[in-house]
């Protein structure tokens, strides 16, 4: 999946097919704030040559926020932030029998030097506007337009919670 822009990209990258159903949360959000995005499967373990490659390439890419989805041993976040610079925000998928807790911890206990945003377990939806919070933090015309949408965006969930009335 790719969507096509000279604006400042999120790469949406998953160890197998097998995430997307999680990951879709991510891409979901970047679509409804208008970020540009690419989403590939990228493994940690069965193609590690070629993470450390788009890892270390990813900046000339135009990216400037990954956005790793693991589940299982979930190295590919912190494996992705070894070898970039950029920011990487770890989403856990809770694909086995420990939920998703095996995943979190993988991906939240990094070494010092290797930071990785972890976001709750399948929360990728999270995940998307912590990526877009992010493009959002500077002071050009991009980041201002942006930051106007994550606005709009919290208008929305603001107004959907205080439309909801209880009967009890």
């Amino acid at each position: 999946m790719t969507e096509p822009s000279q604006d400042p990209r999120v790469a949406v990258i998953m160890g197998s097919k097998s995430d997307l159903p999680v990951m879709e949360g991510a891409i979901a959000m970047l679509r409804e704030l208008g970020v540009a995005f690419d989403a590939k499967v990228v493994s940690a373990h069965r193609t590690p040559v070629e993470m450390g490659e788009f890892a270390a390439s990813a900046r000339a890419k135009g990216y400037r926020v990954i956005i790793a989805g693991a589940g299982g041993a979930a190295h590919l976040p912190g494996m992705v932030a070894a070898h970039t610079s950029l920011p990487v925000i770890g989403v856990p998928v809770p694909i086995t029998q420990l939920s998703g807790m095996d995943a979190l911890y993988s991906i939240v206990q990094m070494p010092k030097g290797v930071p990785v945003a972890t976001v709750a377990i399948g929360g990728a939806h999270n995940a998307g506007i912590l990526a877009a919070q992010i493009l959002a933090s500077g002071d050009s015309q991009y980041a201002k337009s942006l930051a106007v949408r994550l606005d709009a965006y919290k208008a929305k969930m603001r107004a959907e919670v205080q439309a909801q009335q209880l009967e009890v």
